[in-house]
C-alpha cells in the first residue's frame, strides 16, 4: 500500500486528533509526532493511555506512532484496542488497514489481506468522505489477488466514487490505477490533468511528481516541482525532487548532491515523505554519473539498510556491482 499515501496522510497528521480534545498531554505528542519524533511522543502516549484506559485516542497514536518507527506487530495491537474502544471513527479503521497491508505485504499472509479490505471498506462506511480510504480501496481491489477481495470493477467503482467528490483526486486515482495496470500514456494523461489545476496544498503534485521520478521524465518532474513552488515554496520535500531531477538530467551534480544531502539533514524519515533510502539511492546514482562508484555503492547499502525490501537500491547496487567486476 504505497501510492495514495502523498494525499491522505498528510492531510491526517494535521487534522484534530480524533476522540479528543487538542489539550493536555495528547496535544503534545500530537505536536511531537507531526515533528517526527515518533519516540517521545509514545512515551508521552503510553502515559495517557495508563492514566484514562477508555479513552481511545492515546492508542491511536500509539499504533501511529508505532508503525512510523516500523514496530508494526505493536501498532497494529494499539489500533485493534483503540476500536475496541470507539469503533465509529473511520480514520482508526483506515491505519488499521494500512498497518494490516504492510504486514500482508511483510508476511505473505492471505488472511491480514482479508483483513486489510475490509477495514478499508469499514472506514468508507463510516466516512464516504475519507479520500484515504477510498484511494487505498482503490489500489487494494486493484492489486489484490481476487481469492482475498481483488476486483478491478470494484476498483473502476471507487474511482469514481472519488472523482464524484473531488475531481482532482479523481484523476489521481485514474492515474494510479492506470499506472498499476501497466496503461502508462493513460497514466501520463491523467498526470497531465493534474499539473494543469491549481490546487491549494502541494501534496497533489508531489504524487505527479513521484510519477515523472519513476518514469525519469525530468521535463514533467520540473513542471510539478514549479507546481509546488507556487503553493509550499518551504516545503522540505522540494530539496529531494530537486535533486532528483538534476541527477536525471546529468546537470549540476553538485547541487544535486548538496540538495539530496540537504534532504537527508534537515527531515526525518517519515511515511508522508519520499523516504530516506529512495534519497540515498538517489545519491548513489549522482555518485555514479561523478565516476565515484565506491560512493555510490555505500549510498546503495545504507538505503538498503534503512529498507531492505527497496527494488530501487537493490537493482541500482545489483547493477553497479556487475560493472566493477
Amino acid at each position: 500500500m504505497r501510492r495514495w499515501i502523498a494525499t491522505g496522510i498528510l492531510l491526517l497528521l494535521l487534522a484534530p486528533l480524533p476522540g479528543a480534545a487538542a489539550q493536555g498531554p495528547i496535544e503534545a505528542a500530537q505536536q511531537a509526532f507531526q515533528a517526527g519524533r515518533f519516540a517521545e511522543a509514545a512515551t508521552t502516549l503510553q502515559q495517557s493511555a495508563r492514566s484514562d484506559p477508555n479513552d481511545a485516542s492515546p492508542h491511536y497514536w500509539l499504533g501511529r506512532c508505532y508503525y512510523e518507527l516500523r514496530r508494526y506487530d505493536q501498532a497494529s495491537q494499539e489500533v485493534e484496542q483503540a476500536i475496541k474502544l470507539d469503533g465509529r471513527e473511520s480514520d482508526y479503521h483506515f491505519w488499521l488497514g494500512r498497518i494490516y497491508g504492510h504486514m500482508a505485504e511483510t508476511h505473505h499472509s492471505l488472511w491480514l489481506g482479508i483483513r486489510t479490505g475490509k477495514e478499508f471498506e469499514r472506514a468508507i462506511q463510516l466516512d464516504p468522505k475519507n479520500m484515504a480510504a477510498r484511494r487505498a480501496l482503490v489500489e487494494f481491489y486493484a492489486g489484490a489477488p481476487w481469492i482475498i477481495g481483488g476486483s478491478k470493477n470494484k476498483a473502476r467503482a471507487q474511482i469514481a466514487a472519488i472523482a464524484a467528490q473531488n475531481p482532482v483526486q479523481g484523476d489521481l486515482a485514474e492515474a494510479d490505477y492506470d499506472h498499476m495496470m501497466g496503461n502508462l500514456a493513460g497514466a501520463r494523461a491523467n498526470y497531465q490533468k493534474v499539473l494543469d489545476v491549481n490546487t491549494a496544498t502541494p501534496v497533489e503534485y508531489y504524487e505527479a511528481a513521484d510519477f515523472y521520478a519513476g518514469q525519469r521524465n525530468a521535463a514533467q518532474l520540473e513542471r510539478a516541482i514549479d507546481n509546488v513552488l507556487h503553493v509550499a515554496p518551504n516545503d522540505p520535500r522540494l530539496s529531494y525532487y530537486q535533486g532528483v531531477v538534476l541527477t536525471i538530467e546529468d546537470q549540476k551534480l553538485d547541487e544535486a548532491e548538496s540538495y539530496l544531502k540537504s534532504y537527508l539533514a534537515a527531515t526525518v524519515n517519515r511515511s508522508d515523505y519520499p523516504s530516506h533510502a529512495d534519497a540515498r539511492t538517489w545519491l548513489g546514482h549522482v555518485y555514479e554519473q561523478m565516476g565515484r562508484r565506491l560512493a555510490a555503492a555505500e549510498q546503495y547499502r545504507a538505503a538498503l539498510q534503512l529498507d531492505p525490501n527497496s527494488g530501487f537500491a537493490k537493482q541500482s547496487l545489483q547493477v553497479l556491482e556487475k560493472q566493477m567486476k
